[in-house]
């Protein structure tokens, strides 16, 4: 199975269940939500169209061959994606909330030039924390405002433009978007220039780090004018969690 086309491969099983838990998380009878095996954020994840009549593999590779083909099929299809992720999200929602005591936020969108074969939906937590995340490739990729990355609200109203807005944006030439990988690194919260990505990750991790130790101190005083009993929330729970088992997706 090639790395380049096992997105493919996981969408066309008729039975998703007979994928591995540490490749499934979800599925309906319309999509499938993967691990993504290399998280770019602290969670992480990949909804796929399942191939089925009358979608086929073609029409599915990646997202400009679906908006260039029957409109309104397109737009069910990225709604069959978006109602997907809504549930991924609140699941997301509630592991953060059981394992740090607060939540943050997630992006949903697309890479407007798809490095794997197959059309993927990403879902991850906007702290871009990860051991994985290592290049300027990788972190403009997922800049929230470089273009590179394209939010899912964003695709979905391309669909309420005018025809020739829509047949434009949907080109998705690699001309156009290809070069935001190159931008100099910088912090997409505050917007502070990194010399490299060891520097950009550092301050990433002590961005969140700050924004967890806010929440928890939060989460303390609500307790105590509720409870003056001990917080079980302990420093050592603010951390990155560890993978327990690699397997193979989208970088």
């Amino acid at each position: 199975m090639s790395n380049l086309t096992v997105l493919r491969d996981y969408a066309r099983k008729e039975k998703p269940e007979s994928l591995p838990p540490s490749v499934l998380f979800n599925f309906t009878d319309t999509c499938l939500t993967v691990f993504d095996a290399f998280p770019k954020s602290i969670f992480h994840f990949l909804v796929l169209p399942r191939v089925r009549p009358p979608l086929s593999v073609v029409r599915l590779a990646n997202l400009g061959s679906l908006l260039k083909g029957d409109k309104e099929r397109a737009k069910e299809v990225l709604k069959d994606l978006s109602k997907e992720a809504d549930h991924v999200k609140e699941l997301i929602r509630e592991e953060m909330q059981k394992r740090y005591g607060f939540q943050w936020e997630i992006w949903t969108g697309f890479h407007a030039v798809s490095s794997m074969e197959h059309l993927h939906l990403h879902i991850l937590s906007n702290d871009l924390c990860s051991e994985k995340m290592k290049t300027k490739k990788h972190y403009n990729s997922f800049h929230p405002t470089l273009g590179f990355f394209l939010h899912l609200h964003e695709v979905l109203s391309w669909f309420d433009e005018e025809p020739s807005y829509f047949q434009k944006m949907s080109q998705l030439k690699k001309s156009d978007y290809e070069p935001s990988l190159k931008e100099s690194l910088c912090c997409w919260k505050c917007e502070r220039d990194m010399k490299n990505m060891p520097a950009l990750k550092a301050h990433l991790q002590q961005t969140w780090d700050g924004e967890a130790r806010k929440e928890k101190a939060k989460l303390k005083r609500k307790r105590r004018r509720n409870d003056p009993s001990p917080d079980p929330v302990a420093d050592s729970d603010i951390k990155e969690p560890a993978r327990k088992k690699p397997s193979p997706g989208a970088t």
